[in-house]
């Protein structure tokens, strides 16, 4: 008796939803916070003004990515389904159009007519605006807008990551706070972006070295900004 192979391959495409919400949220969890208090170390505001306005910055972050991807992600949500909505009308007032145009799909990308023609008949049968979602339109599951889980998910690693540099600023010895904090924050933005792509299958070296970069380059001009300011005030 013959058996189907269950396809069992993972690829790093089902992640791409929460994984970019996530990493996002870490990284300026981190980035921000961490550049919000060496900045005003910098300006020689002490220990209870830093952990203060960390502690702002934290909670206001989180509140802040959370309603920004969830309306970003809402959105994305709201067209795919207009889209869908739009093919659920064409499949209903004209399927044999609708038949040709996948057809022409198939032959697009290498297929003969024929089969082309019999794959198109098969998949109509079977789920037509699945078929259509995911070869004319582009959509499937694994990239499917889910504004809660992004919202959810940028909140939650947006505080995780700021919490990080919060806890640095309150072991830290407050004459070395600001260079200890900026070290450590540069350390854990560079682990998060060789995590990152590490599930995402992508080069770490490149991820590591671009996040560094720009971090340490965001916490220098913050550094910079408060000693200005500490100085004129």
């Amino acid at each position: 008796m013959r058996t189907t192979r269950r396809h069992s391959e993972r690829h790093a495409i089902g992640h791409v939803a929460w994984l970019r919400a996530a990493v996002l949220g870490a990284n300026d969890g981190i980035l921000s916070t961490a550049s919000l208090i060496v900045g005003i170390a910098s300006a020689a505001g002490g220990r209870p003004a830093v952990l203060i306005a960390g502690a702002a910055g934290l909670v206001a972050g989180a509140f802040s990515m959370a309603a920004g991807e969830y309306v970003s992600v809402s959105s994305q949500a709201d067209l795919e389904q207009a889209d869908l909505d739009r093919e659920k009308t064409e499949l209903h007032t004209n399927p044999v159009g609708e038949t040709q145009e996948l057809t022409q799909i198939y032959m697009a990308r290498g297929v003969s007519q024929e089969t082309a023609a019999a794959v198109a008949r098969e998949l109509m049968e079977h789920d037509a605006l699945d078929a259509h979602a995911r070869d004319e339109l582009g959509l499937s599951g694994a990239t499917a807008a889910r504004p809660v889980q992004a919202a959810v998910a940028s909140a939650t690693s947006f505080a995780a990551g700021a919490a990080l540099p919060l806890v640095t600023a309150m072991l830290a010895p407050v004459n070395l706070l600001a260079p200890i904090v900026m070290g450590a924050s540069l350390v854990m933005l560079g682990l998060l972006g060789a995590i990152g792509a590490q599930t995402g299958r992508a080069p770490i070296g490149k991820a590591v070295l671009r996040v560094i970069l720009l971090g340490g380059a965001a916490m220098l001009a913050t550094i910079g900004l408060g000693r200005l300011l500490g100085t004129a005030i």
